[in-house]
């Protein structure tokens, strides 16, 4: 066989080694580190970006990211310290720092996963576990989840992983608790209303009687007023007519009784006398 005929099978092995995915060269992107696996064992770990030789149907490339993760676990129950059952929604920053024990322990980096979830809800329940309900969304949160971070990170590191930050998106409570913390809400408001209320009618009434009290006083003020002004009045009445009197004593007993004429014999009233009565000397017809 001529040399350019085992060039030419040489390039057609390749060619069904290229089209059968067996290829000796695999890129290693910037963001990434890998492990070159031989027959299930780690041979060689690779850092340097760039393109890398393997062995075809004998080695395997096993990729990890080198970049800082981003982990959002499903909600899930925590019992507090004063045995409220709360539904924690949390998350993590965390990275790998060493892939060959992540490998070793996982086997990629989707493996490592599971893991990194009970070792965070275990630290989350184990320190909620150790707060009451009111200290979880007072101050001290971030302490708590200071020493969650802390914790997940010592446990995390023994398997390569480097814990940055554990956080809580959302706290609620579990639905049937929901209703009966509504249902408790709305009594205390509708408690405070009819205080409110009660309290509101009391002032209400205090305005009331204050009011009335003025009044009384107002109207016993202009009675008192009115009554020393008909009394002036009529004591400068009675000076008069006494001085009148005093003048023309006959004239002033007929301007009286003209007067009282026209106030009884006006209208419907009935008067019985005597024909001889004194009231009518004026009425009676002088011959």
């Amino acid at each position: 066989m001529s040399k350019q005929n085992i060039l030419i099978a040489v390039g057609v092995i390749v060619l069904i080694l290229l089209i059968l995915g067996a290829s000796p060269f695999f890129v290693l992107d910037l963001t990434q580190t890998a492990i070159v696996v031989q027959l299930g064992k780690p041979v060689r770990n690779v850092t340097e970006p760039g393109l890398h030789l393997k062995v075809p149907f004998i080695q395997d490339v096993t990729y990890f990211d080198k970049r800082l993760l981003d982990y959002d676990a499903a909600a899930q129950d925590v019992i507090t310290a004063d045995k409220k059952t709360i539904v924690i929604d949390n998350f993590a920053k965390w990275r790998i720092l060493d892939p060959l024990k992540v490998f070793q322990a996982f086997q990629s980096q989707r493996g490592a996963l599971p893991r990194l979830h009970e070792i965070i809800y275990s630290e989350l329940r184990v320190e909620l576990g150790r707060h009451d309900l009111t200290e979880m969304v007072s101050q001290t949160r971030s302490e708590i989840m200071k020493n969650v971070t802390e914790r997940c990170n010592e446990k995390a590191m023994v398997f390569g992983i480097q814990v940055q930050d554990v956080r809580i998106k959302r706290a609620d409570l579990p639905e049937q608790n929901e209703k009966a913390v509504f249902a408790r809400m709305q009594a205390e408001r509708q408690r405070e209303a009819k205080q409110y209320r009660a309290q509101g009618a009391e002032e209400a009434q205090k305005i009331r009687s204050e009011a009335e009290k003025e009044r009384e006083i107002i109207l016993a003020e202009a009675y008192k007023i009115s009554e020393e002004l008909r009394g002036g009045g009529d004591a400068k009445a009675f000076k008069l007519y006494a001085k009148a009197y005093g003048k023309d004593p006959k004239f002033f007993e007929f301007t009286r009784t003209m007067e009282a004429y026209k106030k009884t014999l006006s209208g419907s009233s009935t008067l019985i006398l005597g024909p001889e009565a004194e009231f009518f000397k004026y009425l009676k017809k002088r011959r």
